[in-house]
């Protein structure tokens, strides 16, 4: 069997994953990352790269400063008997430095969130803003030859395969029939797309996820860091209790890789595999039931491994997966896209209701909460799930799930089925199979809330967050008082149903501050690290703001990273079989941190 060398192996290539090996590169180790896939990125790659990180730097030269102990106090109350002081403390002091460190040293740039509020507005010590950061745009050339091997985003939620970043630019998109400003942008945006598609066949600004991974990809690849793809990992490698690498398979055969450091599991969690799914997830029973819009190649390898090597995943977090709202998008081979909605759910104009025709939470709350208020409303033993239930207004300004506003198509949508349509809402009814009675009462009472923007059943509109999902510009407009409410007025109606899905998990193996994987004993397993969703989420199962599976990720990536590089780390390490990069090399140390 072949041999490769090296200091530290990371398995698995999203955000947790690369910011290891970008850590660790620049602190001197030679550093493989090994991705199954064809592609790298993983989940990160398709999603909004949103990073909860408090006390940032770009808040506080905004000037919103604030002690670590109103992030730690929010966190405790949110997390309740679950919250892990010494975990949280470690995230959140090495969080600004994990930024300085990816400003100062690497290809990744951030721009602020200084005006998105936490989830749970009323919860103390929550805030209105300065806790979240994304990945600024990103030039895809920079990765060069590269490029191809970035996974793209997810297809449903781009507009002819190009992303959209959240914020100003959305709402461009959504207002581009009604502003000249807007329509100019839109113009310019899609016609530097399509010449992309001619040149290149992929879009080269990458937003979001897809930035985040291409800045961290690239900054790995300066670094002297391999990235290969198409290598799954075949099992561990132990010397006694200690993790000394792995045996790989790739195109050429199975190779066996010794890393001298460690190697750290990043794989994406569980989201598609189905006996974990059934033991975790109270509401899918044999695992087939949850439908989640992670990467179908997160599958549970990492924590299947680290089962092997002697690590325990958690069981007892308030929830084992980010919940999320999914719709089924028929694909022209007959399977199924997963599309998790985010979005629409609280602009003015969109109710969710059961097959009984009743509300069951305010659309207008995060996702994961959106979730538990459906589990909780539906009876055991029936399907988990609801409709989205719009007029003809609201489709063709905002859209629903992944059919598009005006002047996109809809009818593509209606022929196969994932939008159903009604001239009236007793047609509606009938054809989702919804209690027609009870719909038409339930949009009765919506549209009187509406027009005196009072939701007197949910709340909606209420909390900050509510208010920033909604569309406070539109509404006023429209001379409705709520952001987030507007009468659904006229036909023809429409409705997407939703199902029981996620962004991804949160029950993974436990670890301790430095990321460790931690045995049944509580003792940390010699060289053997977790990141990303393989490691057993801070958040306990709570999900307090958006950005807390990425912003932890980065995190404790870095400090995985630092740990190993440690002189304790390197002695209890076995002797390398390959050489440690010198000062100067690629993939050496540039600047402490």
């Amino acid at each position: 069997m072949r041999e490769w060398d090296c200091d530290l192996l990371v398995i698995g290539s999203g955000a947790g994953g690369l910011s290891t090996a970008v850590t660790a590169a620049h602190l001197g180790l030679k550093v493989i990352v090994a991705e199954k896939d064809p592609q790298f990125g993983g989940t990160t790659a398709w999603s909004g790269g949103w990073m909860w990180l408090p006390r940032n730097p770009l808040a506080v030269e905004a000037g919103i400063v604030e002690p670590i102990e109103e992030p730690l106090a929010y966190l405790r109350h949110e997390l309740g008997e679950r919250f892990d002081e010494t975990r949280a403390r470690a995230f959140l002091e090495a969080a600004p430095r994990m930024v300085d460190f990816f400003r100062s040293n690497t290809a990744l740039r951030f721009i602020d969130g200084n005006a998105i509020p936490d989830f749970h507005g009323r919860t103390p010590h929550a805030s209105l803003g300065g806790r979240s950061l994304c990945a600024a745009p990103f030039d895809g050339r920079r990765l060069g030859a590269r490029f191809a091997d970035l996974k793209p985003p997810l297809p449903e939620t781009t507009l002819w395969g190009m992303g959209i970043a959240s914020g100003a630019e959305l709402r461009h998109f959504f207002n581009a029939l009604r502003s000249p400003a807007s329509f100019w942008y839109v113009a310019k945006r899609v016609l530097a797309h399509g010449k992309d598609l001619l040149l290149h066949r992929r879009g080269l600004r990458l937003v979001n996820g897809n930035a985040l991974v291409a800045a961290l990809a690239t900054s790995a690849l300066e670094a002297g860091v391999q990235i290969r793809t198409r290598c799954p990992v075949r099992r561990l490698l132990r010397d006694g209790a200690r993790v000394t690498g792995a045996v790989l398979g790739t195109p050429e055969g199975a190779i066996e890789v010794h890393a001298r450091c460690g190697v750290v599991l990043a794989c994406g969690g569980f989201p598609h595999d189905a006996s974990r799914k059934a033991a975790l997830l109270p509401h899918a029973p044999t695992g087939r039931e949850h439908h989640s819009a992670a990467s179908r190649g997160n599958t549970g390898d990492g924590l299947r491994l680290g089962e092997t090597a002697g690590g325990c995943v958690a069981t007892d977090g308030a929830q084992a997966a980010a919940l999320a709202p999914v719709s089924l998008v028929p694909q022209a081979d007959g399977s199924f896209a997963h599309f998790p909605h985010l979005i629409e759910r609280g602009k003015p104009g969109l109710i969710a209701v059961t097959r009984r025709g009743q509300r069951f939470t305010n659309e207008a709350d995060s996702y994961h909460d959106f979730m538990r208020g459906l589990l909780a409303a539906v009876p055991a033993g029936q399907p988990v799930e609801a409709w989205l239930v719009c007029d003809h207004a609201f489709m063709r300004h905002y859209g629903l799930g992944a059919a598009k506003p005006a002047p996109m198509p809809l009818g593509p949508m209606l022929a196969n089925g994932y939008v159903q349509r009604g001239q009236t809402l007793a047609d509606l009814a009938r054809v989702c199979g919804i209690d027609s009675d009870a719909l038409q009462a339930t949009v009765q009472r919506y549209n009187a809330q509406a027009l005196a923007g009072q939701d007197d059943h949910f709340a909606k509109g209420e909390t900050p967050y509510n208010r920033m999902q909604g569309d406070a510009a539109f509404a006023a407009d429209k001379g409705w008082p709520n952001p987030c409410m507007a009468p659904l007025a006229r036909g023809p109606f429409y409705a997407v149903r939703v199902v029981a899905g996620s962004l991804g998990t949160f029950a993974g193996l436990k670890t301790n501050a430095h990321a460790q994987v931690l045995d049944a004993q509580g003792q940390p397993i010699a060289g053997l690290y977790a990141g990303g969703n393989d490691m057993n989420s801070v958040m306990a199962g709570h999900y307090p703001s958006g950005g807390i599976t990425l912003g932890p990720a980065m995190v404790f990536g870095f400090l995985a990273a630092h740990h190993m590089a440690t002189p304790a780390a390197a002695d209890a390490a076995p002797p390398s079989r390959g050489r440690r990069l010198q000062p100067g090399e690629a993939g050496s140390a540039v600047s402490p941190v």
